[in-house]
C-alpha cells in the first residue's frame, strides 16, 4: 500500500494541475534544460545522492533486502526494471510538482523561477503554498501530505530493516535472534529521540544540515569503496562467477565494463569536484556558522570513519608474522564463504571429500538380512576330503 497508492495520489494531482491555467508554462520550464549547469561539480553531486537516495544505493538496504530473496533470484531482471520504474517516476513527479507551481507564477504574475524553490523547500513550502491557491485546497493538502507520510513509513521500514539485520548479524549469537523484537524497539526509540530536534523551530537547519552532509559525502565514498573493495579486492573473475551461479548466465559485458572501470571513475571525480567546488550551505539569508558545518562534516565522516576502523580490527585479527601477510590474509575470503545453503554450494563452494575420507567409506546393501544371507549361502564350506565347495553347489 504504501508503495503504489502515492502513485495514485500522484495521478490525482497530475491530472487536477494540468487543468490549470499557466500549467504549460510550469511544464515547458521543467522541461527546457539549462546547459550551463551541466559544468557545475554540484549539480552532479546533488544528482549522484540522488539516485543513490531514491535507489537506495550504499545505504545497506538493497544488501538488506535481497538477503531474503531465493538464491537463483533475477536480480539482473529486478534491477532493470526498479532502475527505469525510479527514473520514470522521478520524470513523472517533475510533471506533477511544475504544473501546479506553473499555475502559481501565473497568478502572482511572476515567472517560474521564482516559485521554484529547492530541496525540503520544494515539497514543504512551495507546493503546499501553490495548494492554497485552488479550490477545494484542503482536499488537496490533504492528499498531498497522506502521500508524504506514506512515502516516508516506506522509507522508514527499510531503514530500520537495515539497522536491525545489521545489528542482529553482526552479532549472530541465539541470545540476540531471540531478541529481535526488542532490538526492533530499541532501533525505532533512538531514532525517534534523534528525530525530535526536528520538529523545533529550528528543526528546518537542522534538516538542511543532515541533507546536505549527511547523505551526500558519505555515499559518494561509502560506493566509490564499495567498488574498489568488490571488483579488485574480492576480484572482479569471483564476482562474475558468483553471479553466473545464481543467475544461470555471466553478467552482461555492459555492467562488466562500468563495474570495473566506468563506475567507479565517475564517482570519483564527482566526489572530488564536488570537495573543490564546496560552497557552506545557507537557508534564505541565515549563514550557518562554523560550529554548525563541523557538526555536518562530523555527521558526514561518522559512517565513512567506520571502514578503515573495522579494517585495522580485522588486520590486527589476522594471522601472520609480518603487516603484508596479516594484510593478505584478512582480504581473503573465510573458509566459510559461500551460499549458506549447502545445496546451493555448486562449482568452487562445492565440498570436496579427501581420498582418505572416501577409502574408509563401506557399501551398506539396501536389504541387510537378504545381502547376510546371500553372502552366507556364497561362502565356500570345508568338505570331508578337504576339498571347499558352495552351500548352493549342485554335482
Amino acid at each position: 500500500f504504501t508503495a503504489t497508492f502515492p502513485y495514485v495520489v500522484l495521478t490525482i494531482l497530475f491530472v487536477r494541475g494540468i487543468t490549470l491555467d499557466g500549467a504549460l508554462t510550469g511544464i515547458a520550464y521543467y522541461l527546457t534544460p539549462q546547459w550551463d549547469k551541466i559544468l557545475d561539480a554540484k549539480v552532479w553531486g546533488d544528482a549522484a545522492s540522488q539516485i543513490f537516495y531514491s535507489l537506495g544505493c550504499a545505504w545497506g538496504g538493497l544488501i538488506t533486502m535481497a538477503s531474503y530473496n531465493k538464491f537463483h533470484n533475477n536480480c539482473y531482471r529486478d534491477s532493470i526494471i526498479i532502475s527505469i520504474t525510479n527514473c520514470a517516476t522521478s520524470v513523472y513527479a517533475g510533471f506533477v510538482i511544475f504544473s501546479i507551481l506553473g499555475f502559481m507564477a501565473n497568478h502572482l504574475g511572476v515567472d517560474v523561477s521564482k516559485v521554484a524553490d529547492h530541496g525540503p523547500g520544494l515539497a514543504f513550502v512551495a507546493y503546499p503554498e501553490a495548494l492554497t491557491l485552488l479550490p477545494i485546497s484542503p482536499l488537496w493538502s490533504i492528499l498531498f501530505f497522506f502521500m508524504l507520510i506514506l512515502l516516508g513509513l516506506g522509507t522508514q521500514f527499510c531503514l530500520l530493516e537495515t539497522l536491525v539485520t545489521a545489528i542482529v548479524d553482526e552479532v549472530g549469537n541465539e541470545w540476540i535472534i531471540r531478541r529481535k523484537t526488542f532490538v526492533t524497539l530499541g532501533v525505532a526509540v533512538a531514532g525517534f529521540l534523534l528525530g525530535v530536534p526536528l520538529t523545533t523551530q529550528a528543526g528546518i537547519y537542522w534538516l538542511l544540515l543532515m541533507d546536505n552532509y549527511a547523505a551526500s559525502f558519505s555515499l559518494v565514498i561509502i560506493s566509490c569503496i564499495m567498488c574498489v573493495a568488490i571488483m579488485y579486492i574480492y576480484g572482479h573473475r569471483n564476482y562474475f562467477k558468483d553471479i553466473e551461479m545464481m543467475l544461470g548466465f555471466p553478467p552482461p559485458l555492459f555492467f562488466q565494463i562500468c563495474w570495473r572501470f566506468i563506475s567507479p571513475a565517475i564517482i570519483f571525480f564527482i566526489l572530488i569536484f564536488t570537495v573543490i567546488q564546496y560552497r557552506p550551505i545557507s537557508y534564505n539569508d541565515y549563514i550557518y556558522p562554523t560550529w554548525a558545518i563541523s557538526i555536518g562534516f562530523l555527521m558526514a565522516l561518522s559512517s565513512v570513519i567506520c571502514i578503515p576502523i573495522y579494517a585495522i580490527y580485522k588486520v590486527c585479527r589476522s594471522e601472520g608474522d609480518t603487516l603484508l601477510e596479516r594484510l593478505k590474509n584478512a582480504t581473503k575470503a573465510s573458509k566459510d564463504w559461500g551460499p549458506a545453503l549447502a545445496e546451493h554450494r555448486s562449482g568452487r563452494y562445492a565440498p570436496a571429500f579427501s581420498p582418505s575420507t572416501e577409502s574408509h567409506l563401506e557399501v551398506q546393501p539396501l536389504q541387510p538380512e537378504k545381502g547376510r544371507s546371500e553372502a552366507a549361502a556364497a561362502s565356500p564350506v570345508q568338505g570331508s576330503n578337504g576339498s571347499a565347495h558352495s552351500q548352493d553347489s549342485r554335482l
